[in-house]
């Protein structure tokens, strides 16, 4: 009874996977995406990929500016997960966009035409005006680590998790580039 048992869970047995997102220093950030593009999503259209096992996201931003690289004038990125039909896949740490949507996304290039974001939701950053002003702000991603080895403290209402205006974060873009150009 006791190897039929066995035998029955070990059948029954299922691969059990994980995401797992490392915070990302915005210096490290900056110098490991070969591309760094300021723009508004003008589409977001999910679809079904590995022969209809999962479904993925294509973006497309219409460019407003490049901080680094160039991939033309629009630029489409995937993102895993999404909605097709009546299936949807949930990817932890995905961000998720709609037509609009003003952006910053720091972009690997890779293997694939299709650039990806780097570091899932840490390398998209959102664009909104600020209520009070009126002036374009950069929202910072929830998980963005300052360096160091001990794991960071997410404390609401956090001076250094406030947005900053659009020209501030393109400064500090460019700064970070200038350093590693220098070097």
């Amino acid at each position: 009874m006791r190897a039929f048992a066995i035998c029955v869970l070990l059948i029954l047995a299922v691969t059990v996977e994980a995401t797992v997102i490392l915070p990302i220093e915005f210096r490290e950030l900056v110098t490991t995406s070969p591309v760094i593009v300021h723009g508004r999503v003008t589409d977001a259209r999910s679809v079904f990929v590995d022969e209809r096992r999962s479904v993925e996201t294509f973006v497309t931003v219409a460019v407003d500016e490049y901080l680094k690289g160039n991939l033309g004038e629009f630029v489409t990125v995937r993102v895993p997960g999404g909605e097709a039909g009546r299936y949807r896949t949930v990817f932890v740490g995905a961000p998720r966009f709609e037509r609009g949507d003003e952006v910053v996304l720091f972009l690997k290039t890779g293997v694939s035409r299709v650039p990806v974001i780097a570091g899932l939701n840490q390398g998209a950053f959102r664009v909104l005006p600020d209520p009070a002003t009126g002036r374009r702000m950069v929202t910072t991603p929830v998980i963005m680590s300052r360096g160091g080895d001990a794991p960071e403290r997410i404390v609401r209402g956090d001076p250094a998790r406030r947005p900053i205006a659009i020209e501030a974060f393109r400064d500090a873009v460019r700064l970070v580039i200038a350093e590693g150009a220098a070097r």
